[in-house]
């Protein structure tokens, strides 16, 4: 059995996330074999370009909690029909200095709560557009958009209905089949 480290970043720092508890949800869903680790987000200043030559400690932590995983689990909201701003920040800082962009390569997924019907697919979307541009390998089906209804995911990660943990276990496995072509590819490559 292989195991794997899948990061993870809640695009909220709101101490009542429904996100957070969706990624805790999908922490504990998560297949044998497979870790899902945070990798935080809040402590990062505003970026700009004035740093690329002398990144801060906390950014290049940041960049390598990304370098050090097989794949990344962005769980965002939507604020305004969009990504909060505290996530396009952090993408900022993984995607500078030029030529040394964190998700370059890095198989990536998509997942989001929220209370209405839609949930978050205009903020993916946008995200989504983010990531091409990152050259990403994003996880295209399924499309990870849950309506949150009052306890469907508990403080613990639990999650009280059997037809959405259902949901997010494939979902879990069908990024693992995305990390999986995408590290037997890399390997083949090295072998060549």
């Amino acid at each position: 059995m292989s195991t794997r480290t899948i990061g993870y970043i809640v695009g909220s720092i709101s101490s009542t996330s429904i996100n957070r508890r969706l990624a805790k949800a999908l922490e504990r869903l998560a297949p044998a074999g497979t870790t899902l680790v945070e990798i935080p987000i809040k402590d990062l200043p505003f970026y700009s370009p004035d740093v690329d030559g002398n990144y801060p400690q906390v950014a290049l932590d940041f960049k390598q909690a990304i370098a050090d995983v097989d794949g990344v689990i962005i769980v965002t909201p939507e604020y305004s029909r969009s990504i909060p701003g505290v996530l396009k920040n952090a993408l900022d800082w993984a995607a500078r200095p030029y030529g040394q962009a964190s998700f370059n390569g890095k198989p990536t997924a998509i997942i989001g709560t929220s209370g209405g019907p839609i949930s978050t697919a205009a903020a993916q979307q946008h995200l989504r557009a983010i990531l091409g541009h990152y050259n990403a390998p994003t996880l295209g089906q399924p499309e990870g958009y849950i309506q949150s209804t009052p306890g469907l995911f508990a403080e613990d990660g639990e999650v009280t209905n059997e037809n959405t943990a259902a949901f997010l276990v494939s979902y879990l496995d069908a990024f693992e089949d995305l990390i999986g072509r995408y590290v037997q590819d890399e390997s083949a490559q090295a072998a060549a």
